[in-house]
């Protein structure tokens, strides 16, 4: 695209791609806020990150998958935390990181699956791209040093997720802090929220003119003019593009925190925890910089709703969660549970694909572009996301041939 050249950029989704797409587009050299109109659309009355993009984890890691995406994400990771202060403003930090296994304690109460109501479990995969993982001869069979929040009787193995990057390979961030700062940070540069849910994509000769969409304060349809439409709305990505082969898997996630005075060592582990009366339980635990930490169970695939304020959360599996937790922690068992909370993750549904899917759907339309499908690993592959999408859409550059296997024309 032309320096001069009049443009109307729309991202449908104020999630951590639409949003750190909308900054990168902002930084580009050839964005010029005269001639360059950019606006996130988002559909939650309470703004952007009400969705996954708020409720995860927030793991940043070397081991992630797809590793040509993580090849290029993980460093702007390091970029954007020079740059903006991201240590104190979203909550960087490097940390530990690994699977522990052990033994929980009979706490008199069924500790249930995690799995919320109306929904068959599904397994989130996050481990998958740590092919190098827990090798037997890699395995630490002691309590990790430091590790002061799980009870060291309970442990039976712990081993580190990847020991080739080293305590440099893992990072965090608070995924609700990094999403709304991406977009306050791309807001200074020009860049406008609008609120409202998107019911079409506007298509004229082969090329998008832009979208329809609810306007919430009248209720009435509005049409917004685009030259360009980004399509990054997770798993409700297909209620615009019905041919995306995208599902949703929902994640039920707990918030603890630990009584004044227990500092809580910076650790995240993939549990597979011994229950009593033969039961295994295997939450996710984060322990973020805050003091806070985040837990959350398995998926499962109940019905999307229609909008990212309806989604529902179970209580029993929240409580499920925190019973898991608990059985290996006396320091979160006497703590309190903030927050209870579930998000659906977009999941590439086609059959061997992989994902996300990343590009200008041109056999749609030309000026559509897709960004969706990046599963548990949103907040870990945004920037390397945002950073490629920039330059398709302002610099028109086709996709690096290791990252081609992820157009759009390879899935619809």
């Amino acid at each position: 695209m032309a320096q001069n050249q009049q443009a109307d950029i729309v991202i449908i989704g104020g999630g951590i791609i639409g949003c750190t797409t909308a900054y990168y587009l902002s930084r580009h050299p050839l964005y010029n806020s005269e001639t360059t109109k950019i606006t996130v659309l988002e559909a939650s009355a309470n703004g952007v990150a009400q969705g996954a993009s708020g409720k995860a984890g927030g793991l940043v890691a070397k081991w992630a998958y797809p590793a040509e995406l993580v090849d290029i994400s993980f460093p702007e990771h390091i970029r954007l935390v020079k740059e903006h202060n991201g240590v104190d403003r979203w909550g960087f930090r490097f940390v530990e990181c690994g699977t522990w296994e052990g033994v929980g304690e009979d706490l008199k109460r069924d500790p249930g699956s995690g799995v919320g109501k109306g929904g068959k479990r599904k397994n989130l995969e996050k481990t998958l791209g740590a092919e190098r993982i827990a090798h037997a001869e890699e395995i630490n069979k002691r309590h990790p040093e430091g590790l002061n929040w799980i009870k060291q009787e309970l442990t039976v193995s712990y081993a580190p997720m990847d020991p080739t990057t080293g305590l440099e390979g893992t990072a965090q961030v608070h995924p609700y802090l990094f999403t709304t700062s991406m977009m306050e940070l791309a807001a200074k540069k020009g860049v406008k929220l609008r609120r409202g849910s998107a019911t079409c994509i506007s298509i004229e000769s082969g090329r998008v003119t832009g979208i329809q969409c609810m306007d919430p304060t009248g209720g009435l349809e509005k049409f917004i003019p685009a030259t360009h439409v980004i399509l990054a709305a997770g798993a409700w990505s297909p209620f615009l593009l019905p041919s995306l082969p995208i599902s949703a898997t929902r994640a039920h996630s707990v918030t603890f925190r630990p009584k004044a005075g227990i500092d809580i060592a910076p650790y995240v582990l993939f549990t597979d925890i011994k229950l009593p009366r033969g039961l295994h339980a295997s939450p996710e635990i984060y322990a973020r910089p805050d003091n806070e930490v985040y837990a959350c169970g398995p998926g499962d695939d109940s019905k999307l709703p229609g909008n990212v304020d309806e989604v529902e959360v179970d209580q029993t599996a929240c409580e499920s969660i925190r019973e898991q937790v608990v059985s290996i922690s006396p320091e979160l068992r006497e703590g309190t549970v903030e927050k209870r909370q579930a998000c659906f993750l977009p999941i590439v549904s086609q059959r061997g694909a992989g994902g996300p899917i990343i590009g200008e759907a041109k056999t749609v339309a030309k000026g559509l572009y897709v960004t969706t499908g990046h599963t548990c690993w949103g907040i870990c592959n945004a920037p390397g996301t945002a950073k490629i999408m920039a330059e398709l859409v302002l610099n028109s550059k086709a996709l690096p041939r290791k990252l081609k296997r992820l157009e759009p024309s390879h899935f619809l």
